[in-house]
């Protein structure tokens, strides 16, 4: 029995959660099998996966995610269109015969199965490989763009908040010496008129 890790997340884990994840996402699997086959890998829950990949991974692919989708939607498309070619030479095949009886008794080692699902599993071009780098990138320079201008509204918070509490500590020094020269004050009229009574 295998344990279940719970330490965190590695880069590289980040990496296959993303492969893996999009993978299901070109194929038209289920982001939930994704999750499974991933946990299976890396001696994970399911839902520590998936939280991952939810709470972190999926912002930051989301260009990747568009994509995929592209891909599984074409992927789609393509397999009706072999499926329904494949129908229609298959009923051709089939009225150009006497009978499907004959068809099956004279080639029984021919193989039923249609040709989508015989279909390569898609491939990426340079060009969208590039694409998606580029829209990677320029989402990376927002996000940091994002977090600089928070840092400086941050810091620009902090700095007027120290000056307030500067400019109170101030006050606060000013008002601490006027008592204490209001008491001595008041110590030394006491003192006179100890001196006057005696």
């Amino acid at each position: 029995m295998t344990t279940i890790r719970q330490d965190a997340w590695t880069a590289d884990e980040d990496l296959i959660l993303a492969e893996v994840v999009l993978r299901h996402i070109r194929e038209g699997s289920t982001q939930l099998a994704a999750f499974e086959e991933i946990a299976e890998r890396l001696s994970r829950t399911s839902a520590a996966c998936g939280f991952r990949w939810n709470s972190t991974i999926r912002k930051k692919y989301e260009s990747a995610i568009a994509l995929a989708k592209k891909q599984r939607s074409k992927n789609k498309k393509g397999k009706a269109v072999q499926e329904s070619k494949w129908q229609e030479e298959t009923s051709e095949e089939l009225t150009a015969q006497e009978s499907p009886v004959e068809q099956v008794e004279q080639k029984p080692e021919q193989e039923t199965e249609p040709a989508s699902a015989k279909a390569e599993p898609v491939t990426l071009t340079m060009e969208q490989v590039i694409d998606f780098l580029h829209e990677y990138h320029k989402n990376q320079q927002q996000a940091v763009a994002k977090d600089v201008e928070s840092l400086k509204q941050e810091n620009e918070a902090l700095k007027q908040e120290l000056e307030k509490v500067k400019e109170d500590k101030r006050i606060m020094a000013e008002d601490y010496r006027a008592l204490l020269s209001i008491m001595d004050r008041a110590r030394k009229m006491s003192g006179y008129q100890h001196a006057s009574e005696s």
